[in-house]
């Protein structure tokens, strides 16, 4: 007896930034599949696959964020609950598409007593049944080694370069501090565009504040463009725009793939120095942290890609060029 096996695809997604997920699976022509997701009494979430999914290739589309009807802890138990099913279930192979990857940000211990919530993430991912996480430009590159299986690193950078590109020339990428110095420098390579460098200095344990020191390189009467993966209070990006405008920068703009915008972060932006500041769709924005300010590009053409290579066992860095591999 022989068979002849079938692949099939299969993408669903939780409740949290479904509008991308609903782009990325129309832009494959394909539907998302039907799960039913609900809660107890109590809070704890249910899930149920509403089709048979024995032997498909699934991929489970989840946004890690905290929105009016969700946390972001609730965002991942509920990825994590999907997957679970999906193997309980026979799914064939199961694959995590989190285009903004949650707690990425601890990703390794910077004073005594501290957790390393990336790792732990990757880890659950890795018990539940999770076979392959695809995600948008990690908080550092490391946490691709955290999950034991592969991991499709995919960055935002084609889509954040064609919007650079039409600033016109005499560009300067600017790297808002140290930690992002090699980022800045691969934007930079593809734009043909000199480098400039925001030196920072955090203020030792104290969250989210940041005291804002030099520039260098030269930006006098240029047009500059401060890059980072995300922007959260806006507080490093604002005091790095005010030093680029103390130095002559002719214009300041800001360009992220992922808008967090905690906080203080939108009435900051709108009294900043800022021109604007373009993010991309990996996490949603709400009509209250939306702006005149700001910009939103999509990444559902990059994640589409992504999918679409995992499915057909081709290369996912041939996508990018290799710029992914970092």
């Amino acid at each position: 007896m022989e068979l002849i096996t079938k692949k099939r695809l299969h993408i669903v997604a939780g409740r949290n930034n479904r509008e991308l997920a609903e782009e990325v699976a129309a832009r494959l022509g394909e539907q998302l599949g039907h799960v039913a997701l609900a809660a107890f009494a109590n809070g704890e979430l249910h899930c149920r696959y509403g089709e048979s999914i024995r032997g498909a290739d699934v991929f489970i589309f989840q946004g890690h964020c905290s929105t009016p009807e969700m946390s972001i802890n609730d965002a991942l138990m509920e990825q994590l609950i999907m997957v679970d099913a999906a193997r309980r279930a026979s799914a064939k192979r199961i694959t995590v598409v989190a285009p903004f990857y949650g707690y990425g940000r601890q990703d390794r211990k910077a004073e005594g007593r501290e957790p390393i919530t990336a790792k732990l993430v990757a880890n659950m991912f890795k018990t539940a049944g999770a076979k392959r996480l695809v995600s948008v430009d990690l908080h550092s590159g490391q946490i691709q080694g955290f999950f034991d299986g592969p991991v499709d690193h995919l960055t935002a950078m084609p889509v954040l370069v064609e919007w650079m590109g039409t600033l016109g020339g005499d560009l300067v990428v600017v790297s808002p501090d140290a930690g992002r110095v090699k980022v800045a420098e691969r934007y930079a390579n593809q734009l043909h565009a000199d480098l400039a460098i925001v030196h920072k200095r955090r203020i030792r344990g104290v969250k989210n504040a940041v005291e804002a020191k030099d520039v260098v390189g030269e930006v006098e009467g240029r047009v500059c463009v401060l890059i980072d993966d995300m922007i959260d209070t806006g507080g490093t990006l604002v005091a790095a725009a005010e030093q680029l405008a103390e130095r002559g920068a002719r214009a300041v703009y800001a360009a992220a793939t992922h808008g967090v915008l905690s906080g203080p972060a939108i009435e900051r932006i709108n009294a900043s120095v800022l021109e604007k500041v373009v993010i991309t769709n990996t996490l949603p924005l709400p009509i209250e942290k939306q702006s005149p300010k700001i910009e939103v590009l999509s990444a559902a053409g990059i994640i589409a890609d992504a999918i679409d290579a995992v499915f057909e066992d081709t290369s996912v860095s041939e996508i990018f060029d290799g710029q992914n591999q970092h």
